[in-house]
């Protein structure tokens, strides 16, 4: 007995826990679980999550490791004609080592018929593997319609969440159009305003300054005679010969009567 459970326990290590059958390209996980790479790719397809089927652990690595030492093992029982399905459907309990019947509810483990009469299991509730592997099924069913439900719930909220958010998107994009243009339109009006401003300021100006140039003009004019006029009174004050300064007085005199007249004239206070 001993030596046929051991070789139980041996055949056990290689089987896929997923198609109960001798691994095919076993690759193992971060946990340290082995699978055939068929099964755990079609497990996670259909479950749409990276998790080991064994223990659950979400693996956040998908890339897949094989496991060589492993798949010669599984290589060797499968040459010497092992039966792994029916090895494997046919656990015993190591204790007794009488098949496994029973699943005590309380503990929510697998044991034998001597298990179920001994001292630590008297108290306990127990079913057949069958009928216990039934009610788990139905409740995970349950749980599973109920978070498929759920799933669908969230999916909905999703899709009105998204499509609130692209209508924000859209009416704020909206929006900054509009006030681009607009703000666009009045730049182009305060420029058009600006340029008319200055034009009008710069004829202003000149219809201002045209008459104040040309008076500056001729008031520089009469300061140039004037300062010429200077020059020859000085250079006649200077005139040594009685004679030729009085002719020059009397000519001077003439002139200054004329150009007295003319300067007044021109000049403009």
């Amino acid at each position: 007995m001993a030596s046929k459970r051991k070789a139980e326990i041996w055949i056990e290590e290689v089987i896929c826990p997923v198609c109960l059958d001798f691994f095919t390209d076993p690759v193992i996980l971060e946990c340290g679980h082995n699978f055939c790479r068929s099964c755990i790719t079609r497990c996670w397809e259909r479950e749409e999550r990276n998790s080991c089927p064994e223990c659950r652990e979400v693996i956040a690595d998908r890339t897949l490791r094989v496991n060589r030492a492993l798949a010669n093992l599984a290589e060797k029982a499968r040459n010497i004609n092992l039966n792994p399905k029916g090895k494997v459907n046919k656990l015993h309990c190591e204790e007794h080592e009488e098949e496994l019947k029973l699943f005590c509810e309380t503990d929510k483990t697998l044991i034998c018929v001597i298990c179920a009469v001994a001292e630590e299991h008297r108290e306990h509730r127990f079913k057949p593997i069958k009928e216990a592997v039934k009610i788990y099924k139905d409740q995970l069913k349950s749980s599973l319609d109920s978070l498929t439900k759920k799933k669908s719930d969230f999916q909905k909220k999703e899709q009105q969440q998204k499509e609130k958010i692209s209508g924000v998107r859209k009416q704020s994009h909206s929006v900054q159009t509009h006030i681009t243009s607009q703000f666009a339109e009045l730049r182009q009006i305060i420029t058009e305003k600006e340029q008319s401003l200055l034009r009008d300021l710069r004829k202003e100006e000149k219809r201002i300054l045209n008459p104040m140039e040309k008076n500056l003009l001729k008031i520089q004019n009469n300061i140039r005679f004037i300062q010429e006029e200077i020059s020859k009174l000085k250079e006649q004050m200077d005139e040594k010969d009685s004679v030729i300064f009085l002719k020059d007085e009397a000519r001077w005199n003439r002139r200054q009567g004329m150009l007295f007249t003319e300067t007044l004239n021109g000049f403009v206070k």
